[in-house]
């Protein structure tokens, strides 16, 4: 793919006729099914009542049918406004990674008095720093990390079709970590309007000898007496951002009359969605506002966001839950259901009030 901008697809800046239409009658399939749940409770009804209702019901579709061009302008606007936001999601790519200067800074040697941080290039650490910068990411890099994403230099996404779904790409510099130059995370949805995860899916990273980041080496001594005088050596799973590449899976061969433990399947849910939680975040928040988080502007945004949702009790009193709820809020704002055969709770919708959920764009472009 492209490291620049390029043109969208015209089949991507609107719905095409095939798609409404196949919209409008999924609408109508519901607005139907939904009128035969409920034809007891019209029948109940006295028939001047009835006649009202079955004029609010006409109504109703004639919403519905708005609201299927509203999808479609919205989509266009959407495809309009990222095509404009890629020249400078590339002069990004080329500032931070030091592909080119800022006006008003020279290319003349640096004096010997001078900090040696003024000879570095572009801005060191910035996705890393960006990253860190939100509380959910936070959470996920530990210090070892941190190394490693100090050679990330782009973070891209963009829409699949086929499957439905998006991926993340990850654009590293040579490093002694690991070979890959690009990872991915690709979330495949089963809908789009209202999402259930069906699966994800991560890069293998081809780690260095000794560099696995998402595993220790362990060493034990042998007993005394033991015949074998080596240390018994054992490696074992660890935290780690780059875990992110390696989703957990729902089991595909599951029958309905299979009988899973409530609490295996409550474990999954809860692994799924934190997982597609990282994923939105990323797609969402960091992208399109990198630098408000390298620069904390969007985290006090974001913290003020929560904060303003939260009730003041007036007693004075301090809440030790008052953490965990911020956190619980903004962990909320993007659940999924999951998919595939595993069933579960009620449907998590996506953010579709203040978190301003950025549409995806057509094609992995420069970000």
């Amino acid at each position: 793919m492209s490291d620049h901008a390029a043109d969208l697809p015209a089949a991507a800046a609107a719905l095409s006729a095939e798609d409404r239409a196949d919209l409008v009658n999924a609408l109508k399939d519901k607005l139907q099914l939904l009128a035969g749940n409920h034809v007891d409770v019209l029948e109940t009804l006295a028939p001047n009542v009835r006649k009202r209702v079955e004029v609010l019901r006409d109504l109703q579709g004639q919403h519905d049918e708005l609201e299927t061009k509203f999808i479609e302008e919205r989509a266009q606007l959407e495809a309009k406004y990222q095509k404009l936001y890629e020249p400078l999601y590339t002069k990004r790519y080329e500032i931070v990674n030091g592909v080119v200067e800022v006006e008003g800074i020279t290319n003349e040697p640096v004096p010997a008095e001078d900090p040696p941080c003024n000879s570095e290039k572009g801005v060191p650490n910035f996705w890393l720093t960006a990253m860190k910068a939100n509380d959910i990411l936070a959470e996920e890099i530990t210090e070892r990390d941190e190394g490693a994403l100090k050679y990330l230099k782009d973070i891209k996404w963009c829409k699949i079709d086929n499957p439905k779904g998006f991926k993340l790409e990850f654009y590293f510099d040579s490093n002694p970590y690991f070979k890959n130059s690009l990872l991915t995370k690709t979330y495949h949805m089963i809908e789009d309007d209202e999402p259930i995860l069906e699966k994800a899916i991560g890069t293998k990273i081809e780690w260095n000898p000794g560099k696995s980041l998402t595993e220790k080496i362990l060493k034990k001594k042998p007993k005394k007496g033991s015949k074998n005088a080596k240390p018994i050596i054992k490696t074992e799973k660890c935290e780690s951002f780059f875990n992110f590449f390696n989703p957990p899976q729902v089991p595909e061969d599951l029958d309905e009359d299979d009988d899973i433990d409530d609490d295996t399947v409550e474990e999954l849910q809860n692994l799924l969605e934190h997982d597609y939680d990282l994923g939105s975040t990323i797609r969402d928040k960091i992208i399109p506002h990198a630098v408000s988080w390298f620069t904390g502007e969007a985290a006090e945004s974001d913290f003020e966001e929560i904060g303003d949702e939260d009730d003041d009790d007036g007693d004075g009193e301090e809440d030790e839950d008052d953490e965990e709820e911020v956190q619980s809020k903004r962990r909320s704002k993007n659940n999924v259901q999951i998919g595939s055969n595993m069933q579960t709770g009620g449907r998590a919708q996506p953010d579709r009030g203040n978190g301003q959920r950025t549409e995806r764009p057509p094609e992995c472009n420069q970000q």
